[in-house]
């Protein structure tokens, strides 16, 4: 398509994938929509992006980066019969992260039938230059249907001022006080004098009336949040980052794993009409090994049902076991932040229960959520042995502070050798396994 064009949409949900190809001096880009209502959104939640992935109506959610051989993929779902009334225009946009456009090859944005794999529309941006962020193309309204058009507007204020533009409220860091440079002495107000006495007057009753009882006060409204568009994305060149300097020091933090088969997603001109396929028959397990400070060791796991506990010893808790490798659920651990000075390390690993052979056939993302922190995300891209288990994060205290270390290291077991035994021996825990289930 060419700038400006647009075409039907026949469909009742769509996904939209962004495309870039990945390299050297490359930035990472990112997808996000913003649902709009005579040109701005309603509110915050009408943003849907990494650190806000899924829209309260439900109708559009992030699904996610994956690589293929032909370009890195980040995508967006849409129902379209289930987008409220409305909103008027859904706008597609990216934003670059660590560069600008005209650094990135290959960037363009089709949208495909949810349910074929069907492609209806493709647009590739072929003139970025000091851009931070793209609106690529737009869906709206034209009659009761559904339409595409292609944009290729940049901004070179980043995804804050493509935010800011559209009505969303971004939170910004706080800056200290201004210090005046010099102060006035201190001169002490004396008190006031006592006032002469006055006797009160005499009270004077009313005639009795009838009590209307008075309305009740509502409570303060309390602003929204503003949306948090800072996030870290974890690489072998910058492998750590500080929980603390994050804002990650207290609260709850979730740890999410999702997947999808490489043999579904062969790149950019794949058809993700399989991408709906059920993947019931692959299995991963989200798991932890942990040392807390008095010296106690164990595994949080679904096999064996050792499910952890959040409030308690070891301040780890696995929510379930998923199959679906969905973005929305995936795997997710939950680490008690408030009780991080009793935790010496933490080891967050993943294992291939069953439906792969190894993690060469799957890509996978890791998110660490803080409750008040910015995201930290990492991608498991570069496996090139036949290996069933991947460390993914060392997560040390250092002086009260929880340091993230990515790991990404694909281990291979020995013939009889547990996933969980090898991972074990590779990290130094010294503990004693014995065959589980689940």
């Amino acid at each position: 398509m060419l700038k400006g064009a647009n075409v039907p949409v026949p469909a009742h949900s769509v996904r939209v994938e962004l495309a870039w190809r990945s390299g050297p001096g490359v930035p990472d880009v990112d997808a996000s929509a913003l649902l709009l209502t005579e040109g701005r959104v309603r509110s915050d939640a009408d943003f849907v992006f990494y650190n806000q992935p899924t829209h309260s109506s439900g109708a559009v959610r992030h699904e996610g980066k994956r690589s293929g051989p032909d370009a890195v993929t980040d995508t967006l779902f849409i129902d379209l019969a289930q987008v409220e009334p409305a909103v008027e225009r859904v706008v597609l946009a990216a934003s670059a992260d660590g560069g600008t456009f005209g650094r990135v090859p290959g960037l363009g944005i089709r949208v495909l039938d949810a349910a074929t794999g069907a492609e209806l529309a493709r647009f590739d941006s072929r003139d970025a230059t000091v851009e931070t962020a793209f609106i690529l193309g737009e869906l709206y309204r034209r009659q009761g249907a559904w339409k595409f058009r292609a944009v290729g507007q940049g901004y070179d204020s980043g995804l804050e001022g493509l935010a800011t533009d559209f009505g969303i409220t971004v939170d910004k860091p706080q800056q200290p006080p201004a210090v005046s440079p010099a102060q006035a002495p201190f001169t002490p107000t004396p008190p006031p004098a006592p006032a002469a006495y006055t006797p009160p007057p005499a009270p004077v009753w009313p005639e009795p009336a009838a009590q209307i009882p008075a309305p009740p006060t509502a409570p303060p409204l309390t602003p929204p949040s503003p949306v948090r568009l800072s996030k870290v994305t974890l690489t072998k060149d910058a492998p750590r980052v500080s929980l603390a300097k994050q804002g990650g020091t207290s609260g709850a933090m979730r740890v999410n794993l999702n997947w999808q088969s490489r043999k579904q997603f062969s790149g950019w001109g794949a058809k993700l009409g399989r991408a709906a396929a059920n993947h019931s028959d692959l299995d991963l397990d989200l798991c932890a090994l942990y040392e807390l400070s008095d010296g106690r060791k164990g595994v949080v796991q679904a096999l064996g049902n050792a499910f952890g506990a959040l409030h308690q010893p070891p301040y780890v808790h696995l929510d379930g076991d998923d199959r679906t490798g969905a973005v929305e659920t995936g795997e997710n651990l939950t680490v008690n932040l408030d009780q991080k000075d009793k935790f010496r390390r933490l080891l967050i690993f993943v294992t291939i229960y069953e439906g792969a052979r190894s993690f060469a056939d799957l890509h996978a993302t890791v998110t660490l959520q803080p409750q008040f922190g910015a995201p930290i995300e990492f991608f498991l891209d570069e496996c090139t042995v036949p290996s069933t288990v991947c460390a993914l994060a060392l997560i040390t205290n250092n002086n009260g502070d929880l340091v993230v270390q990515r790991e990404a290291r694909y281990l291979v077991p020995a013939r009889g050798v547990s996933p969980q035994r090898t991972i074990d021996q590779a990290y130094g825990w010294g503990m004693n396994w014995t065959p589980g289930r689940k």
